[in-house]
């Protein structure tokens, strides 16, 4: 009797939840199954939240669904139909942040990518300024070997791949040198690179001719892939550089991204307006150009890209054979100290040292104050000598502090500029890097939206969301939309701050609540916790993405 009573019970259950999905279906409405009768439908419910949804929209309550990795539904997801519910407490959930100019090709001996976890980047394009793997397919396949808490997205570096088939030779390739390069652009954009990437003034880029850059370019293009530059200068001679990257998308086919858009001369600053009106000629063309941009007025790269790039041909032992002789030395002086008159600086104040092995008292010092230290001196000649003294003994990272605020507040409010730290990933250490690998994101979202009203959340993350997403191909990621990967940041927009100095510079952003990867929770509470979601997104013309695409996947 009992028995039967309870199998009528369920019948009449099941029937009531299939009437209402029936109704749901007739009505173009979406109806969830009477709890009564459920197990957990899905994997994490987010209630509570404020979502801005990456598009430039304005933000709109919901609830967000997760089921398998993906979000499933937004909107009201009635209570028990979870597995796990997260309370966002009336804070911003967003898409998690792509991050497009980065140089984590060491990531994978520190796979949790704390300082990038806790700005709420969940995506990662590395390969930048021409330096990248080789083999594309064995970097990105290491992710299943080597689990990340990020996903990872790489180019391929044209001075890489220059560096392999021709080594640092200051000359033109042969044809069967150019082929070869063509050939390894090839294999890496069909096993996932998304796209060619050049750095101009370092070795052995710098030697390259334009018409080398388009014929690698041109493959990359036909794989569906970007152009993404670090410019042949972004000084002086700007303008010409800026024209050149363009020259390089019109005539290769494929969009062009600027790496890290700046003006590092001081006595250009203020010429933002003529800079980004090159990039609005080209796109008004039909040229997609966009660029990227780090929210500080002081930019981080080697000690010897101060110096002359025909110094470095053949190599570092080469380099040192010529600063033993007396002349050349000279040389390497005077050619030295016309560009630091050009760039408008009297002295090198501005050069601070992020890292130098040899010496670790030089972190955090200018090379004006440790040219004072040890050699007494203070003149430009002596300070040129210090830095060769320091190259010679095995180079440094620096700091230079030549930007101007006003031109960063200009490139942030243009609407084809997108977020990036072009940073690495970091360890709390006895170096003092750029602070824009800690605090980059939160950065922008604290000072510029909040404090300075420079421009609105909705467009910020725009910025760090859709638009990456867009330029790189990234098809299913970089908004809050049924279907597309749980790749989440949530935060309070009242209280994100980035805590990073150029004095202090490990530390981490407050205000960033929780990180999610593919569905899981990366960071909880501030916490990193031990999920390793990250998978390697490859590009639109790589073997794997055609077949799921064919597949339907």
């Amino acid at each position: 009797m009992k028995t039967s009573f309870f199998k009528s019970v369920q019948a009449r259950a099941c029937a009531i939840a299939l009437i209402a999905l029936a109704l749901g279906s007739v009505l173009g409405g979406r109806v969830d199954p009477p709890a009564l009768a459920q197990t957990p439908v899905y994997d994490l419910v987010i209630t509570n939240a404020r979502i801005v949804d990456g598009g430039g929209n304005p933000w709109f309550r919901a609830d967000v669904a997760i089921k398998d990795g993906r979000i499933v539904r937004i909107g009201r997801v009635s209570s028990g139909a979870a597995a796990k519910t997260i309370d966002a407490k009336d804070q911003i959930l967003a898409p998690g942040f792509i991050d497009v100019h980065t140089h984590v090709e060491s990531i994978y001996s520190l796979p949790t990518a704390d300082n990038f976890v806790r700005m709420g980047v969940t995506s990662l394009v590395t390969g930048n300024c021409g330096s990248s793997a080789t083999d594309v397919g064995q970097f990105l396949g290491r992710v299943n070997e080597k689990p990340l808490a990020v996903n990872l997205a790489t180019l391929i570096g044209h001075g890489s791949v220059r560096r392999q088939v021709m080594g640092a030779e200051d000359r033109a390739p042969t044809a069967d040198e150019l082929k070869q390069m063509e050939a390894i652009v090839e294999q890496g954009m069909k096993d996932g690179a998304v796209g060619l990437s050049t750095g101009l003034i370092y070795v052995p880029g710098t030697y390259a001719k334009t018409d080398e850059i388009v014929a690698l370019a041109r493959v990359a293009g036909r794989h569906g892939g970007v152009y993404a530059t670090h410019m042949r200068s972004e000084g002086d001679k700007i303008a010409d550089a800026i024209r050149e990257s363009i020259a390089i998308g019109e005539q290769a086919g494929l969009p062009v991204e600027i790496s890290h858009f700046k003006i590092s001369n001081k006595k250009l600053w203020g010429q933002t307006p003529m800079t980004l009106g090159l990039v609005r000629e080209a796109r008004a063309r039909g040229l997609s150009v966009t660029v990227d941009q780090y929210a500080y007025t002081a930019s981080s790269t080697s000690l010897s890209a101060r110096l002359p790039s025909w110094l470095h041909a053949g190599g570092f032992e080469e380099a040192k054979k010529r600063l033993a002789d007396k002349a050349t030395r000279e040389r390497v002086i005077s050619d030295t100290k016309d560009a630091l008159k050009r760039s408008g600086f009297k002295d090198y104040s501005f050069a601070v040292v992020a890292s130098y092995g040899p010496d670790k008292s030089f972190n955090g010092k200018s090379i004006a104050e440790i040219t004072k230290q040890v050699r007494n001196k203070s003149d430009v000649t002596s300070q040129i000598e210090q830095m060769l003294a320091m190259y010679e003994a095995g180079g440094a990272s620096m700091i230079y502090h030549g930007m101007n605020e006003d031109d960063v507040k200009r490139i942030m409010q243009e609407p084809f500029t997108m977020i990036a730290s072009d940073a690495g990933v970091r360890q709390v250490d006895d170096s003092v890097p750029h602070p824009r690998g800690y605090g980059n994101n939160a950065r922008v979202l604290g000072q510029y939206v909040r404090t300075l009203k420079l421009i609105p959340l909705e467009d910020a993350i725009r910025k760090m969301t859709s638009l990456p997403a867009q330029t790189f191909g990234f098809r299913d990621r970089g908004l809050i939309r049924e279907g597309f990967a749980a790749d989440i940041v949530i935060f309070d927009e009242k209280t994100i701050t980035d805590q990073a100095t150029f004095d202090k510079p490990h530390q981490y952003p407050l205000g960033i609540s929780y990180v999610l990867v593919n569905g899981a929770v990366v960071m909880a509470n501030n916490q990193i916790t031990e999920a390793r979601p990250g998978a390697a997104l490859r590009g639109a013309g790589s073997m794997e993405t055609v077949r799921s695409t064919a597949s339907g996947r």
